[in-house]
Parts: C-alpha cells; sequence; structure tokens
C-alpha cells in the first residue's frame, strides 16, 4: 500500500521547482554579479540589493508555511536547521549562501538508481557548488584587504579547485578573518568528498563482485 504524502511533502514537492529552483538562481545572480563586477552602476547594484531581500522575505515566507504545515513543527525546524539560520541572520554575507541549498534539496529529490548513482551525483553537485561558491566567498572577503593574494576571480577560482581537492599549492590563500572561515569550510567538503568518492568506487567494486559470484553461483547449477 503507498504511503500518502504529509501535507509539508505535498507543499515541497509542487513549489519545489518553481520556488526554490529560481529563487536560488536569482539570488546567486544578486550575490556572484557584484562580487565579479565591482565596478558595477550604483542604480543597478543597489537593484541587486534589493532583489536579493526581496528573495529572503520569500524564502521566510516558504519556510513559515512548511513549518505550519508539519505534523511536529520542532522537529521539523530542527532537521531544518539551515533554514532557521539564513532566516535569523540575513545581514551576515557568508551565511546567505546557505539559500543555495536549496539545490542540494532539489538534488535530493532527482536523484535515482541505487546507492552509488545518487552518491555520484551528490558529490558532484556538491564538489562543483562547493568550488563556485567558495570562490565567490573568498574573493568577496579578499580583494580589498591589505597584503590580499586573492583579487582576482582567476585567483579564486584556483584557490577554492585547490583547496576543495586537497591539494594545497600554497600559491594563494586567505589574509582575512571571513576567507579563513571559508576555507575551512571547503577543507571540510574536500575531505568529504574523497571519503565519498572511496565509498563510491568500494560500493561499485562490492556489487560488481556480488553479481558475478551470483552469475557463476546460477552457471554451475
Amino acid at each position: 500500500m503507498p504511503q500518502t504524502m504529509s501535507r509539508v511533502e505535498r507543499w515541497e514537492k509542487q513549489s519545489e521547482v518553481p520556488l526554490l529552483l529560481l529563487l536560488a538562481t536569482a539570488f546567486l545572480v544578486a550575490y556572484a554579479w557584484p562580487v565579479l563586477d565591482p565596478r558595477l552602476e550604483p542604480d543597478l547594484k543597489t537593484s541587486l540589493i534589493i532583489g536579493s531581500r526581496a528573495i529572503w522575505v520569500a524564502f521566510a515566507i516558504d519556510f513559515v508555511i512548511r513549518l505550519y504545515l508539519a505534523d511536529r513543527r520542532g522537529h521539523y525546524a530542527l532537521h531544518h536547521w539551515y533554514d532557521v539560520v539564513l532566516i535569523s541572520a540575513p545581514m551576515l554575507r557568508p551565511l546567505r549562501l546557505l539559500r543555495l541549498l536549496a539545490f542540494a534539496r532539489i538534488l535530493n529529490r532527482s536523484a535515482v538508481g541505487g546507492l552509488a548513482g545518487r552518491v555520484s551525483i551528490y558529490v558532484a553537485g556538491v564538489a562543483l557548488m562547493s568550488v563556485g561558491l567558495g570562490a565567490l566567498a573568498a574573493l568577496d572577503a579578499e580583494r580589498d584587504a591589505p597584503g590580499a593574494n586573492i583579487t582576482t576571480a582567476g585567483d579564486a577560482l584556483w584557490w577554492a579547485v585547490s583547496t576543495v581537492f586537497t591539494v594545497g599549492y600554497g600559491d594563494t590563500y586567505p589574509v582575512t578573518t571571513q576567507g579563513r572561515f571559508v576555507a575551512v569550510a571547503l577543507m571540510i567538503v574536500g575531505i568529504a568528498v574523497v571519503s565519498s568518492v572511496t565509498a563510491v568506487i568500494a560500493t561499485w567494486l562490492i556489487e560488481n563482485v556480488q553479481r558475478e559470484a551470483g552469475e557463476d553461483s546460477r552457471t554451475d547449477q
């Protein structure tokens, strides 16, 4: 007998793509454009700031609706702590990137297949998002800092890639506190990515060995 979806699950299914995907994409543009183009016209920059705040309001309304529809509101809020953080601290620029976890929720819905396939999708998605967002956050924090060596988008992207994949050449590095927090987050993601890749390969090998053993067993019979 198929399991009946709860009210909050029905809301998430109906609103996930039109709301989360579009809002997360719009927020990414509003955040990234001024970072990548510091000489942006003041009027356009103001419009992007207003748009970013409007997106925050939309995310807040969505969370309030989901919380209202949830059967166990405290439990739901606890398991969606990142929503609580981004709504409670909208003015902290680095934390605003948590809104892009909406992409991770969409990946969760779209991932199909076996365990190895789902993990592969997560690993690829998280690695790409981490590199891109880490580069943006580092460039935003570092560009105007005294003694900074991450001053261009290329520098930031190179640093983010080498950090996520745990290479760490040391030719570029953050000098600000905010930039170092971004570096710590990328290091943690990098360790998780390497561990996940190892787990995926091990799972794939085990599945193949078990399948071949099953085929051999049927052949012998």
